[in-house]
């Protein structure tokens, strides 16, 4: 099983925003687990596009969030890193 995280925030703006996206397995051994996640965001792919979003406020995002947790898919995605986001499991 994977958990996947999706962080949302206001931007310059103050439209609702994705801020990045990751995903982490759950642990299966019992005890307390400490994950890092690496986030990311997609990226326009042109120029008109990364101003028509910045200008309209509507950034790429993914309509489905199994997309973050498959590679299929992946390899095409253009994404940019966008910080970490550290979760703990207490697993029993």
């Amino acid at each position: 099983p994977q958990i996947v995280i999706s962080v949302y925030g206001l931007d310059f703006f103050g439209h609702d925003v994705v801020r990045g996206y990751g995903a982490v397995h759950v642990p299966f051994t019992p005890g307390r687990h400490t994950r890092t996640i690496a986030m990311f965001v997609p990226e326009s792919t042109s120029r008109l596009q990364k101003f028509t979003s910045w200008f309209t406020g509507r950034r790429p995002e993914f309509t489905d969030p199994k997309v973050v947790a498959q590679g299929e898919g992946r390899e095409v995605t253009r994404v940019r890193s966008q910080g970490f986001v550290t979760i703990s499991f207490n697993i029993m």
